[in-house]
């Protein structure tokens, strides 16, 4: 058994401490120093001195995180970039070849639609809502050319589950990659990879990272002729991430499940009491996780008097960190995409998206209901 599979076979608790954190050869250090050189030495030209030669191609710090993030999904491979957007890029890019058809689950991060919408108009993108196992195969009859399926599970921001194993089932009759956004579900929740999925990707910037400190992406696979063409574009293209957030990154990982637990126990809490109050329309959660989207009866106004009103729930995009933040997705997250896909897909003015913290639940609702109580 190799060293890697070794650490595999280890509770993902546990992967989170240790993977790609063996205490420092040089000096014994249990926390390895962070490398932020560019470049590095040579013996002569074209044989560096160890395993690296340029930063953009490759470094230590970098190496470690990558090796982590695989461990956390059962990859074999893991990849960083600057952004998650950054990652999407190179999926697409690596990926596809020139008009390779794409479909699409129908609620996404805006951030993704936008990206392929103004950025790879080559390829066409139908979005199906995948929870009708039925659309998708119905997809795949009139378009048995489509090369990839793209979904996130549960969705952003309206937190619909997709059955992630079926989906890939029938994608994989037609030779189609599918990649699967597992940021909101985390490793702790959920491995797609291990359900059929050929790709994961992942903005670190949220639960993994869990600090509102980095920003970053990852893409996480098993097969080799997918690492191959996805390392070329990390490599030739350069959206790398820094060593310093590659550091933060690792730190912030140990502490994963523990942060996750803790987010799901208060998310559990508030979707309750949010459901129960007269002020909210519906609640969607889950049931783990710490995302919660809900509707408040009325509109704009209502809205803005309610978040007017927080005074420990910051409103923010982004999600995952200890601290909660809440955001409204008609006018922030989601505020590019088109209004007749939004109205279609329930992307109103009265939905927001609840990210649940690891403060005292308590003090949560309180400030929760105190905001509530005056839209009423």
């Amino acid at each position: 058994m190799t060293d890697k599979t070794a650490k595999k076979a280890l509770s993902l608790a546990t992967r989170c401490i240790h993977v790609g954190a063996a205490p420092d050869p040089l000096t014994g250090a249990v926390i390895r120093p962070r490398y932020s050189t560019s470049t590095f030495a040579q013996q002569s030209p074209g044989v560096p001195l160890g395993d690296w030669d340029y930063a953009r191609a490759g470094n230590p710090t970098r190496d470690a995180v990558e090796e982590l993030l695989a461990s956390l999904e059962l990859a074999h491979y893991g990849l960083v970039f600057a952004s998650g957007l950054a990652a999407i890029d190179a999926i697409i890019r690596g990926l596809l070849q020139r008009d390779d058809k794409i479909v699409m689950c129908d609620d996404v991060y805006g951030g993704t639609a936008r990206l392929l919408r103004n950025h790879h108009k080559d390829h066409a993108v139908t979005m199906i809502d995948m929870n009708n196992v039925d659309s998708l195969k119905s997809h795949f009859k009139t378009h048995p050319d489509c090369r990839m399926v793209w979904l996130e599970s549960p969705t952003n921001p309206l937190l619909k589950e997709i059955d992630i194993q079926r989906v890939s089932d029938i994608s994989h009759q037609y030779n189609a990659i599918v990649v699967v956004d597992n940021t909101f579900a985390s490793p702790v929740h959920q491995q797609p990879l291990q359900l059929g999925a050929d790709v994961v990707i992942h903005s670190t910037s949220k639960y993994l990272g869990g600090h509102s400190d980095l920003i970053g992406g990852a893409i996480m696979v098993n097969e080799e002729m997918l690492f191959e063409p996805l390392n070329k574009q990390q490599f030739e293209v350069g959206a790398i991430m820094s060593p310093e957030n590659c550091e933060l990154l690792q730190r912030s990982i140990k502490t994963l499940p523990i942060r996750m637990r803790e987010h799901q126990k208060n998310a559990v809490f508030i979707a309750e009491k949010l459901a129960a109050h007269r002020a909210v329309q519906r609640v969607n959660y889950p049931g783990y996780s710490g995302m919660i989207a809900f509707w408040l009866h009325g509109g704009f106004a209502d809205v803005d008097r309610f978040l007017q009103n927080l005074s420990l729930i910051t409103l923010a995009e982004s999600l995952g960190g200890v601290e909660s933040l809440i955001n409204h997705p008609d006018r922030m997250t989601h505020a590019s995409v088109p209004l007749a896909q939004k109205k279609a897909h329930g992307i109103g003015e009265n939905l927001l998206r609840l990210s649940v913290g690891i403060e005292d639940k308590i003090d949560l609702w309180g400030d929760i209901k105190s905001a509530l109580d005056r839209v009423v």
